[in-house]
């Protein structure tokens, strides 16, 4: 077995609100992507292998752009993400279209990764920093009586828009590990920090500048993969009685990891980043992600082209 770490990307969701597939618009005059700058912060890390996670209809743009572009530097991968791979005895409701969301798309990588393996979002910007500790974490991740998973927290005043509403899992932790994350869909910024609300608006719940959230970065040992298997199973009950959204409910991992963690079966531990995250969850977050990235390569952080042997 390979234990050495890989990186997978989650890139198969439909960019709705963005307006298109985010994932695919280049963030400097060179062509890159968010996903650019993540690849490179993971090779400095230490991380030499990453698999993709990404719809059929999208693989070959992938394969003729990001891929082309990495594939130098890094082993590169792809698994799909079909929504149509679900377990025997079980369909796909009638007019739903939206993905079954992150769990059910780590769970299609499940051949590809055989040792510890972090995730992240495609259209994200994470830093340096958070690769490095998570790579540092994951080359000596075991399981023992409890599986052993590790996340990069981020403060919620550092990861909202000025646009819109973002989905953001909400955490609570104790002595540098996770005891809580509760997803919330939609969380809006506030001069105080940011707030959340479940009623479409009529409500809104505060939640105070430095609470931790996650982003998606997690590190994992394969366990996780067998509970994603069963997990799933228990979603699409509730799909079929109604009790999740047919058309709208999602498999989130922050869910699946907090219920792990309410049984008592995992242990979480948070490394907190205090880089800004930059991402684009709506088209006029564009420009200031540009202008990040920029600012980032004239102070030193990365060449002005990355790729160049």
């Amino acid at each position: 077995m390979n234990n050495k770490p890989v990186l997978v990307i989650l890139a198969a969701g439909l960019g709705s609100r963005y307006g298109g597939l985010k994932q695919m618009d280049p963030m400097d005059a060179y062509g890159n992507l968010i996903i650019d700058f993540s690849i490179y912060d993971a090779i400095r890390a230490g991380f030499e292998k990453v698999v993709f996670i990404v719809k059929e209809a999208n693989l070959q743009d992938f394969k003729d752009t990001i891929g082309k572009r990495v594939s130098p530097f890094i082993e590169t991968d792809y698994a799909i993400q079909d929504m149509e791979d679900l377990p025997e005895g079980y369909s796909v409701p009638a007019d739903r279209v939206k993905p079954w969301g992150t769990g059910h798309a780590i769970r299609a990588c499940a051949e590809k990764v055989t040792g510890p393996f972090a995730v992240i979002n495609a259209d994200d910007y994470y830093g340096p920093e958070a690769f490095k500790q998570i790579y540092d974490y994951l080359v000596n991740a075991a399981d023992d009586d409890k599986y052993r998973y590790a996340m990069v927290g981020y403060l919620i005043e550092n990861t909202v828009t000025d646009h819109g509403t973002v989905a953001r899992g909400v955490c609570a932790t104790k002595d540098g590990y996770l005891t809580k994350i509760d997803e919330r869909t939609k969380i809006e910024k506030r001069p105080y920090g940011a707030a959340y609300t479940e009623d479409e608006g009529q409500t809104w719940t505060d939640v105070p500048a430095g609470t931790p959230v996650s982003m998606n970065f997690w590190g994992f040992t394969p366990s996780i993969m067998d509970e994603l298997k069963v997990k799933f199973v228990e979603f699409l009950d509730k799909v079929a009685t109604g009790e999740e959204n047919p058309l709208k409910g999602e498999f989130f991992i922050p869910k699946v990891v907090g219920e792990l963690l309410d049984q008592g079966k995992a242990s979480v531990k948070v490394m907190t980043s205090q880089d800004r995250w930059y991402g684009v969850t709506y088209k006029e977050d564009k420009p200031g992600v540009m202008a990040a990235l920029q600012a980032l390569k004239d102070a030193g952080v990365y060449p002005e082209t990355l790729w160049q042997k």
